[in-house]
């Protein structure tokens, strides 16, 4: 059997094995691995020289059916690229992924994505900020700094530089999978960030005794839902719109 016989779900997983595992982040290989479960589904006996620009549409449309415009986007790029090797390879004789259109089921009410000024502040009154490291803190410094959940995660006392008021993140923290360090998103999210006098002064006080190279937010497991309901429990008592941990990125860089 040739490569342009074999079913497409088969050669898509053959090329996340060669171009991709080991190449991107564990994250983004999931998000592999997902695209090409649903394609073995939508089309589990489609042979790989079958794939036509009508059909490689028929297969948006018919996942962007359960999927919002942006995930069907996202579908469409994952898939693009093993399509053009294929073509560049002559296993397709056109590339089936041009002038493709991407559709999508309407999307949900949006949640609040970012808190106006006068409602952070609001929210950052009502933090419980005692002596010891909490999710308070966490929820403090992200409100403060914009940087992700995962990168603050990763913190240590080393990161740390107070006498220029600023914070080194050069890592993340991996807590779906590993509960370890990992490397950042990519090479530009390696960055210095500057934080304000008053929070450089309370994380001085808060870590100074720490081990330098430990993460300062990770005491075991940790979850993204868990930092959640705390910043939920403090959006409803300080009476604001209930924000994620996302939202305080927007919130940030509003």
């Amino acid at each position: 059997m040739s490569y342009k016989q074999e079913k497409f779900h088969n050669y898509y997983k053959n090329w996340i094995k060669v171009y991709k595992e080991g190449a991107v982040r564990p994250i983004t290989l999931k998000k592999y691995k997902l695209t090409q479960m649903w394609i073995e589904k939508l089309i589990p006996d489609l042979e790989v020289w079958q794939l036509s620009r009508i059909k490689y549409q028929e297969i948006l449309n018919k996942y962007s059916e359960t999927h919002e415009r942006q995930t069907t986007m996202d579908f469409h790029h994952q898939l693009k690229g093993a399509i053009l090797d294929a073509v560049d390879d002559g296993l397709i004789s056109i590339d089936p992924t041009r002038k493709a259109i991407i559709k999508g089921k309407s999307p949900k009410h949006k949640k609040i994505k970012y808190l106006n000024q006068f409602q952070l502040q609001n929210l950052i009154m009502n933090l419980k900020l005692d002596s010891n490291i909490n999710g308070y803190w966490l929820i403090l410094l992200i409100a403060k700094t914009g940087i992700r959940f995962s990168e603050a995660l990763a913190l240590t006392p080393k990161d740390f530089d107070f006498a220029k008021q600023s914070i080194n993140i050069n890592k993340t923290w991996d807590y779906k999978d590993t509960n370890n360090f990992s490397q950042t998103k990519n090479a530009s999210s390696n960055r210095s960030v500057k934080i304000d006098w008053q929070t450089s002064t309370q994380f001085a006080g808060l870590i100074k005794d720490l081990p330098e190279n430990k993460p300062i937010f990770v005491n075991g497991k940790v979850y993204n839902s868990t930092i959640n309901e705390i910043l939920r429990r403090v959006c409803i008592k300080a009476r604001i719109p209930v924000i994620s941990i996302h939202g305080l990125r927007h919130t940030h860089a509003s």
